[in-house]
C-alpha cells in the first residue's frame, strides 16, 4: 500500500508534461477529443481565460456533499458509537482482530486502485468447514430418495448437492445450534432464472423447511442454502410475540410507529468506493436484500461524499455494529421516519474540489508571488463568469462509459436492431491486453483487471464454455459480460448442445436492467449533447421562437410538472408510456410547448428555461432550427441513422418515450468560493473532510484545547483573497465551492471554468482496454 500511495501522490516528470503539451490558450481543445466525440463542444465564455490544473489527485481533493430539499447540507455530524453489544463480541472477535476492516484513518491515505470489500467469513460460517463436526451425535438423518438426489444434481451438480446434505445432516445431529452457528453453502452461477426458482421450492420441500434459500445480491445468480432459523412457540427464536431478543416491539405498525416510522435514515460517509459497493457489504452483513436499501443518488468513487440512505424495518443497533468491520465509511446520525427516500430526492449536491498544479497564460517569468497573483486575478474572473453565466449542461464523459467502445455505441446498436453488434461491443477487447498478460510484471501499464476480463473474454470465445476457472478470472465489476458469456454457453446437460449461443436479446436481458437502460440513454445523451452545441452555434443564450420551455414552470400552473425518476447517476429515466413499455407509470410525463415569437421577444423566458428534448416517441422536437437538426444529426452515419419520430420498439425496455433537460445550468444560489494557495508537496492535503473535522473536535474535547485551527479562510469570488504576505512554495492550488442541481455533471462545470483544461489525475497505468 506504501508503495501504491508513494505513485499517486509524488510528482512525476511525465505527469507534469502532461499539463506543460498543451499548446496556446487553454478554451482550445485538441482534436479527436473525447469530449467532442460525444457532441461536448462549446463554451458559455469563450472570451475568459481558463487555465490549466489537474483534478482527484486524491480522493480527498473531491468532497461531495447532498443537498436535501430543505436545501440542507447533509453532513457527518457524529461519530459512530463502536462498542459492541455484549451478545456480539463473542461473534465478531475473529473477524475484528486482525484491523483489517477500521473506520477510516484521521490522515486519510490514498490509494490508486479501489479498496475491495472481503466477506467476514466469522459472520457466515464462523470459520467452519462445511463438514459436520467429529463430536456430532449418533443420530439418524433421514434419507433422500433417488428422485429428490437426481433433481438436486440436476439444479446444482454433484458437488454442490453433497455440500447441502451435509448441511442437512448436521443440523439433524446438532438441533441445538443456532442457524447461524451453521455453514452457508454457495452454489455455483444458475443463469436460468427457472432454475432458481425451481430451487428455493426443492430446498424447501425436500428438506422439510430446514433449510432455506436466498440470492446473492452481490454474485448475480448464486444461490445461498443456509439453516432455517428456529421458532419458538411465542415468535422468532422462542421470544415473545412481536419483540426481538431485546424485547423492543418489531412487528405491526404500532411498534415501528412508536420510534417514528418503519424506515431507519441514516448518514453515509464514504472515501474512495463507490454507494453501491458499501450497501452490498451492509446488506451481506445484515443478511437482507440490497434492494431494501434506498437513496437519491450514487455518488462518485474517487472522492469523499456524505449523502443520506434509508432502510425498512431496520433497527439502528444493527447498523452502528456494522461501524466496527468498515473499510473507508461510516455510518451514523440514525432516525426513524414514516417514509423512504426515492432516486433524485435531492436539491441537489455541494462540491468542495481542490484543483492542484495550476497553471495560468502569461505566468512565464514571474516570480512565486506575481504567479499567485495572477491566479487569484485569473480565478477571480473564469469564477465570476461561472457563477453570472452558468454552463452548458452536457452529460459527462463519465455518460459514456470509460473505455474504447463507449456504452452510446452499445446502445445505438441496440436501437438499430443489431444486438448481436450490442453483444460484441460489450465484449470488445484489445488484443494488446493479451501481450500485457503474457509479459506480467510490475512495471505494467494496464490494470490487472482489464487483463483478466480480455482473458476470460478471448477464452470463451475459443471454447464457448464458462468454466469455474473462467467466472473466478472475470472481475466482479464486469458483471454485464460474465451475464452475457454464462448466458450463452448454457449447454444441455445430457446431449451436451447449446442451448441458447444466438439469442442476442436473452443474452442482454441478463444484465442488469439499469445498466441495460444505461445503454440505450446514453445514446439520448450523445443526441442531446450534439443538438445543444448546435443551439449554442445557431442562437447562443438568446431565446427564439419554436424554442421549447417546460408547461407551467413560470405560470405558476403546476400540473405541467410532476416529481421526476432519475437513475443512479441522479439523471432523469425516460419513462415510455404505460400501455408501451414495462416500465410503470405512476406519474404523468414532464411535458413542453414551443414559444411564440412574442413570447421570445418579451423577456418572460431566458437561456436558462430552453429544455431540448431526449429523442422519444413522446416528446416534442424544437419548432425551429434545431428541431429540423435532429433529423438530420440522427439520420446521419454518426447518429446512426435513425428517425427521432420513431423511437418505439417491439423491445419495450429500449422502447424510449424521451424527455426534457435544461440547455443551461448555473450554480444553485450563486455560490461560488474559491481560495487560492501556494504549496509545497504534490501530496499536502488542502481540506478538511467531515470525518477529519470530527475527530478533531473529539481530540480538542478530551485535551480541553482551544479549538483554535484554521485551515485557511474561505474567500467569494469578487473577494479572492489578497495580501496574505510573501509565499515561498511553488505550486498553485485553487480551492473551490459551489452547488449544483441534480443531474449537473460537476465536470462540465469545471469543464467551463477551465475551458477544458482541467485534467483528471491518472495514475501510472492506462485504463484503456
Amino acid at each position: 500500500m506504501a508503495e501504491k500511495r508513494t505513485a499517486e501522490t509524488n510528482e512525476s516528470p511525465s505527469k507534469r508534461a502532461k499539463l506543460d503539451d498543451t499548446n496556446g490558450t487553454a478554451h482550445h481543445t485538441a482534436p479527436n477529443d473525447p469530449e467532442e466525440a460525444v457532441g461536448i463542444s462549446a463554451f458559455v465564455s469563450p472570451e475568459t481565460p481558463g487555465f490549466r490544473c489537474i483534478v482527484k489527485q486524491r480522493y480527498t481533493d473531491f468532497l461531495v456533499n447532498e443537498i436535501l430539499p430543505t436545501g440542507e447540507v447533509v453532513h457527518l455530524t457524529e461519530l459512530p458509537e463502536t462498542k459492541r453489544r455484549p451478545q456480539q463480541k463473542a461473534e465478531t472477535h475473529a473477524s475484528t482482530s486482525d484491523g483489517s476492516h477500521d473506520t477510516p484513518a484521521t490522515t486519510v491515505q490514498d490509494s490508486a486502485e479501489p479498496v475491495k470489500v472481503e466477506p467476514v467469513p466469522t459472520l457466515e460460517t464462523n470459520g467452519e468447514d462445511a463438514s459436520m463436526p467429529d463430536d456430532a451425535d449418533e443420530v439418524s438423518v433421514p434419507a433422500l430418495s433417488e428422485e429428490d438426489k437426481q433433481i438436486l444434481h440436476d439444479i446444482f451438480g454433484e458437488g454442490t448437492t453433497a455440500k447441502i446434505t451435509d448441511l442437512y445432516a448436521a443440523i439433524i445431529k446438532r438441533p441445538d445450534r443456532k442457524a447461524r452457528d451453521h455453514v452457508t453453502v454457495r452454489s455455483d452461477i444458475i443463469s436460468d432464472k427457472s432454475k432458481r426458482t425451481e430451487a428455493h421450492g426443492a430446498i424447501r420441500r425436500i428438506f422439510q423447511s430446514k433449510l432455506q434459500t436466498e440470492t446473492m445480491q452481490d454474485q448475480v445468480g448464486v444461490i445461498a442454502v443456509k439453516a432455517a432459523a428456529t421458532r419458538g412457540p411465542g415468535g422468532p427464536r422462542g421470544q415473545p410475540n412481536g419483540t426481538d431478543r431485546n424485547g423492543a416491539i418489531t412487528k405491526g405498525k404500532l411498534g415501528w410507529s412508536e420510534l417514528g416510522g418503519e424506515y431507519l435514515h441514516f448518514t453515509l460517509y464514504k472515501e474512495n468506493k463507490d454507494t453501491m459497493e458499501v450497501l452490498y457489504f451492509m446488506a451481506a452483513q445484515l443478511k437482507v436484500p440490497v434492494k431494501n436499501f434506498q437513496f437519491a443518488g450514487t455518488k462518485d468513487r474517487r472522492g469523499v461524499t456524505v449523502q443520506k440512505v434509508a432502510i425498512h424495518r431496520m433497527h439502528a443497533h444493527r447498523i452502528v455494529g456494522l461501524n466496527r468491520l468498515a473499510k473507508n465509511w461510516v455510518a451514523s446520525g440514525f432516525e426513524h421516519k414514516k417514509h423512504g427516500l426515492d432516486l433524485g430526492e435531492l436539491t441537489g449536491n455541494e462540491f468542495l474540489l481542490t484543483l492542484r498544479d495550476c497553471q495560468f497564460d502569461g505566468e512565464e517569468g514571474l516570480d512565486g508571488q506575481q504567479r499567485l497573483e495572477l491566479a487569484k486575478d485569473k480565478v477571480a474572473a473564469a469564477a465570476a463568469s461561472f457563477r453570472n453565466r452558468g454552463f452548458l449542461n452536457y452529460y459527462g464523459l463519465q455518460r459514456f462509459g470509460t473505455f474504447s467502445t463507449g456504452t452510446h455505441v452499445v446502445g445505438l446498436k441496440m436501437l438499430q436492431g443489431d444486438l448481436e453488434g450490442a453483444v460484441d461491443s460489450i465484449l470488445a477487447y484489445s488484443p494488446n491486453l493479451l501481450l500485457e498478460d503474457e509479459h506480467t510484471n510490475f512495471e505494467s501499464m494496464v490494470p490487472q483487471d482489464d487483463i483478466n476480463r480480455a482473458a476470460a473474454i478471448r477464452t470463451w470465445r475459443e471454447t464457448g464454455q464458462a468454466g469455474p476457472e473462467l467466472v473466478s478470472r472475470m472481475p466482479r465489476r464486469f458483471q454485464a459480460e460474465l451475464s452475457i458469456i454464462q448466458y450463452l454457453s448454457r449447454k444441455d446437460r445430457r446431449t451436451g448442445k447449446q442451448l441458447q449461443d444466438r439469442d442476442w436479446q436473452g443474452a442482454l436481458m441478463q444484465i442488469q436492467r439499469n445498466l441495460r437502460l444505461m445503454y440505450v440513454h446514453a445514446y439520448q445523451s450523445l443526441v442531446w449533447n450534439t443538438a445543444a452545441g448546435r443551439r449554442w452555434e445557431l442562437y447562443g443564450d438568446k431565446v427564439v421562437e419554436g424554442d421549447l420551455v417546460i408547461v407551467g414552470e413560470k405560470d405558476g400552473d403546476a400540473s405541467g410538472k410532476v416529481k421526476e425518476e432519475v437513475d443512479e447517476d441522479g439523471e432523469p429515466i425516460v419513462r415510455p408510456a404505460a400501455d408501451d413499455s414495462a416500465l410503470s407509470a405512476e406519474d404523468n410525463f414532464v411535458r413542453a410547448r414551443p414559444i411564440s415569437k412574442e413570447e421570445a421577444e418579451s423577456g418572460k423566458y431566458d437561456i436558462f428555461d430552453v429544455v431540448l428534448p431526449q429523442p422519444g416517441f413522446d416528446v416534442l422536437y424544437p419548432a425551429n432550427a434545431i428541431g429540423k437538426f435532429y433529423e438530420e444529426f440522427m439520420g446521419s452515419e454518426a447518429g446512426g441513422k435513425l428517425d427521432p419520430h420513431n423511437m418505439r420498439r417491439t423491445w419495450k425496455d429500449i422502447s424510449l418515450s424521451g424527455g426534457y433537460r435544461k440547455v443551461m445550468a448555473r450554480p444553485l444560489r450563486g455560490l461560488v468560493e474559491c481560495e487560492v494557495k501556494q504549496y509545497a508537496g504534490g501530496d499536502e492535503q488542502m481540506v478538511e473532510t467531515d470525518l477529519e473535522r470530527l475527530k478533531r473536535e473529539q481530540a480538542e474535547a478530551q485535551a480541553g484545547g482551544s479549538g483554535d485551527v484554521n485551515g485557511g479562510d474561505k474567500m467569494d469570488v469578487d473577494t479572492v483573497g489578497r495580501g496574505h504576505g510573501e509565499a515561498s512554495d511553488t505550486n498553485i492550488a485553487v480551492v473551490m465551492k459551489f452547488q449544483l442541481g441534480s443531474s449537473q455533471y460537476a465536470t462540465m462545470a469545471l469543464r467551463e471554468l477551465t475551458k477544458g483544461g482541467a485534467a483528471a489525475y491518472k495514475p501510472d497505468y492506462s485504463t484503456t482496454r
